[in-house]
Parts: structure tokens; C-alpha cells; sequence
């Protein structure tokens, strides 16, 4: 009986998957502050041409280069696990299967994009790279790629999570990465927010303000901004996760899941498990996909889809997403990398599409599951991965109940060794669940207000 499937170094992806090029309605393009779409000139200060071309390509595949391939050889492929003792613990005819991106020097699927961003950088003549980080995953990750092409590295990190998880932040200084909370006194939009906003925990969209400005400003052009989740090229180069998954279920002797999950803050791990899947779905194969997040953060449950700013300070373009308003400050909860306002075009139009079927889940049961799964599998998640693991576990007893083989594959996106504190305070009975406030949310979207519309199109095939 098959605990876990491995594929050789030599059957690791050679090329990524544009989901873009498939998608039944298009996406709708990025708009500059005059309403006009975005040139790949414009984004030139923020990124290098090549990651420009990628953004916005509509080739089905994309080649990764050598250098890239031996990069991720490291880890890569990532091994598929079979959950037996979760299935017997939760007494379901399910199939249970996760993909472990644990593996990765960082813990995390992050570095599948941080390196590939990383090379097309240093490629470029970039000197340094200024990003955000949330729960310290993408700050992690980044630090490492840096260190792998000689790059220096500068992350503005949520002030909450900054307290909150102390390891992540001597994680990046470990790798040469210079980390910092966020809102600071280093950089105009942070130092105008805590003239506000003095006692704020912070926020992604803060800190993605404070790093462009950061890589914009350099006087000597030698700086270029790098971005974890959201952008297109992001989704696209995490989409060796599904690729490889789909080989491995095929050695498990598995056509194709009927389920399958993952959390979703930014929609990074999630669209680089789901999106391979989503285009056998495109293709007419029965699978439901659905995207986990906290309830705490409902941006795909909740949120409108619209037009709306990447970031709080108004230094991206408007994206068509779905959003909770780009001035949103999320309540201070343990899954830090969860807590971003809007999702991924990508997503977000997937979801319009109706591929894939949104769920927000609150953080107790998250925890909880977390915990079951620790105490089955032997592996303690991450917090935001507990989401994906909660989704899974509603889907397995779904299938007890309805007494149904399915097969359920999910992301286990990272660990969660360097967030315990997280783990302790669940333990410790001092988390509590939080509905996001209608009226909170309602007054958030007023700054949206005279922003262009972004049309809700789709094929109404699903």
C-alpha cells in the first residue's frame, strides 16, 4: 500500500502553464490611474522585461530555464503523500492524497517563483530586490533566492506577523535579507500611515506600498520590487505543483481527483496546485476545485468582484479582482499569509467562470484540523495550510456521509515549525473565531468609488 510517490529529477517539469491562454472569458487588462490599460513600458521600474512578457503572455506554455531547473532540483519534485491514517481516523471511502511543499529550504511553496523571479532579475543587471511579506513565508523565500543569484534583499514585513514570528524574520537575515515591519519610518507611505495610524498592526497592501516605493526610488535604478502572489507570472510559476501532481496520482493509479483544495490568501499555492487541474476541467473532466480562506478575510466569499488598487497607498495599477478594499487592515489572526485584501485576477476570474467554488472557513476549526492531521500524518502545517486541511476533512466526511469513493487531493502549501505561536494560543484557548462585519466591509468599498468597472463576463458553462 502506497504511502507516498516521488518522481525522478529528470521528470520535473521543463515548463510552466499559462492558464491565460484558456481561460473561456479573458481576463480583463490592468488600468493605470487614468482608466487606460497598463503597458508593459509603464511596469519597467517596478520589474524586468522578461517577467513583463510573462505578466501578460497568452502562450499555453512556457519554458523554465536550465538555471531555474537546477535551482529547484534542490527539493523538486515534491513528494505526493496518500493520507492513510487521516482516513482511517476520519472513517471515509475517500482517497485523501497531499502534495508537500514543505520541502523546500524555505518551508514553503514560495520559492517555486522566488527563484525563477530571482534569475529573471539577475539576468536583468538587478542589484537588489524590495518585496512584502505577510506571515514571513514570500520574505523567507525571497531571502533564499536572493542568496542563490547574489542579489540583496529588503523585506517590509506586516507589523503584527513581525511580533508575531520572530524565527521568520532571523530566517531572512539567516540568508542576507535586510527585514523590517511594517508601516516604517524608511519610506513616505509608511511614515503617512503611522502618522494616522500610530498603533496599526499593519497590512499587505502597507507594505507592498512601502517596498514599491522602496524599488522606484532608488536613485541609481539598481532596484527592482518582486511580488510573492496576485500577478499572473506568480500563478504561472507555481504551476509545477499541479503538473507534478497530476504524473504522481497517475503512479498512485488515480485518472484524475474529483477534489481538489487549497488555501487561498493571495492565490499563489493555490492556483499552482488548482490551475493545472482547472484546465481538465476547461476540457470537460468533473472536478470540483475549491479555494479555502479564512472567514475572518472573506475576499472570494464576500468581496465584490472590481476594480481595485493592489495596494493601500495607490502606487499599483487597478486589477480586476475580488476585493475587500484596497484600505482594508485585517484583524490580527495567526494565518498571517492570508490576510491580503484582494485575490489574483487569475482567480478572481476563475471564480467568475464558475471553476471554482470559493469557501471561507473560521480559524477554530482550521486549528482543529490542523491538529488532527498532526496527530494522524505526523505533520504540523502551517497556519494557512490548515485552511486547505479543514477543507479537506469537511470533503472526507462529506463522502462518509453520502458513503462515496472520492479522491481528494490538496496543497500542503508549507510547515508550520517557524508559527507555533499560533498553535500555542489555540491550545492555550485564547483564539477565538471572527466574522468579518458587514459595515466594516461596506464602508471599505466606498473607495472604490469612481474607479472603472470591471465587467463580471463569463461562458455559463459551469
Amino acid at each position: 500500500m502506497a504511502t507516498r510517490v516521488f518522481l525522478s529529477e529528470d521528470e520535473m517539469p521543463r515548463q510552466w502553464y499559462n492558464i491565460a491562454a484558456d481561460l473561456p472569458s479573458p481576463l480583463q487588462p490592468p488600468l493605470g490611474p487614468d482608466g487606460n490599460p497598463v503597458t508593459p513600458e509603464m511596469l519597467a521600474p517596478i520589474f524586468p522585461m522578461s517577467l513583463i512578457e510573462q505578466e501578460v503572455s497568452q502562450e499555453r506554455w512556457i519554458d523554465i530555464p536550465e538555471e531555474v531547473l537546477s535551482i529547484l532540483a534542490k527539493w523538486r519534485p515534491s513528494p505526493l503523500h496518500r493520507a492513510h491514517s487521516l482516513e482511517k481516523f476520519l472513517g471515509t471511502p475517500a482517497r485523501i492524497y497531499y502534495k508537500n511543499e514543505s520541502v523546500s529550504p524555505a518551508g514553503s511553496h514560495k520559492p517555486n517563483t522566488a527563484v525563477a523571479q530571482a534569475y529573471y532579475n539577475w539576468k536583468a543587471g538587478v542589484k537588489r530586490l524590495t518585496t512584502e511579506t505577510g506571515a514571513g513565508q514570500w520574505g523567507s523565500a525571497l531571502a533564499f533566492a536572493s542568496a542563490q543569484f547574489g542579489l540583496e534583499c529588503k523585506v517590509f514585513m506586516v507589523r503584527i506577523s513581525f511580533d508575531q514570528k520572530p524565527y521568520r524574520k532571523l530566517m531572512m537575515q539567516t540568508w542576507g535579507a535586510d527585514c523590517i515591519p511594517s508601516p516604517s519610518t524608511e519610506t513616505q507611505a509608511g511614515r503617512d500611515v503611522l502618522a494616522q495610524y500610530p498603533d496599526t498592526p499593519g497590512s499587505l497592501g502597507i507594505a507592498i506600498s512601502e517596498a514599491v516605493e522602496a524599488a522606484v526610488t532608488d536613485p541609481k535604478g539598481e532596484t527592482k520590487y518582486s511580488l510573492g502572489s496576485v500577478l499572473n507570472h506568480v500563478m504561472l510559476h507555481q504551476t509545477v505543483i499541479g503538473l507534478e501532481t497530476r504524473k504522481q496520482l497517475e503512479k498512485f493509479g488515480e485518472k484524475l481527483p474529483d477534489i481538489v483544495i487549497g488555501c487561498a490568501g493571495g492565490g499563489s499555492n493555490f492556483a499552482g496546485l488548482a490551475f493545472p487541474f482547472a484546465h481538465e476541467k476547461i476540457n470537460g473532466a468533473d472536478i470540483e476545485i475549491i479555494p479555502v480562506e479564512p472567514s475572518s478575510c472573506p475576499t472570494l466569499t464576500r468581496g465584490p468582484f472590481a476594480y481595485d488598487l493592489g495596494d493601500f497607498s495607490g502606487m499599483t495599477p487597478l486589477l480586476p479582482m475580488h476585493t475587500l478594499g484596497h484600505n482594508f487592515v485585517a484583524p490580527p489572526i495567526h494565518a498571517g499569509g492570508l490576510r491580503y485584501h484582494g485575490m489574483a485576477p487569475l482567480v478572481s476570474q476563475a471564480v467568475v467562470e464558475g471553476l471554482l467554488n470559493p469557501r471561507s472557513i473560521h480559524q477554530l476549526e482550521c486549528y482543529e484540523a490542523a491538529m488532527t492531521f498532526a496527530r494522524t500524518e505526523g505533520i504540523i502545517v502551517a497556519p494557512e495550510t490548515s485552511h486547505a486541511v479543514a477543507g479537506a476533512i469537511q470533503e472526507a466526511t462529506r463522502a462518509r456521509e453520502e458513503g462515496k469513493e472520492k479522491v481528494i487531493v490538496f496543497n500542503l502549501s508549507g510547515h508550520g515549525l517557524v508559527d507555533l505561536k499560533g498553535y500555542e494560543a489555540y491550545m492555550n484557548g485564547d483564539l477565538h473565531n471572527y466574522e468579518f462585519p458587514q459595515e466594516e466591509l461596506d464602508e471599505n468599498l466606498k473607495a472604490l468609488e469612481g474607479f472603472p468597472r470591471a465587467e463580471t463576463v463569463k461562458s455559463g458553462r459551469w
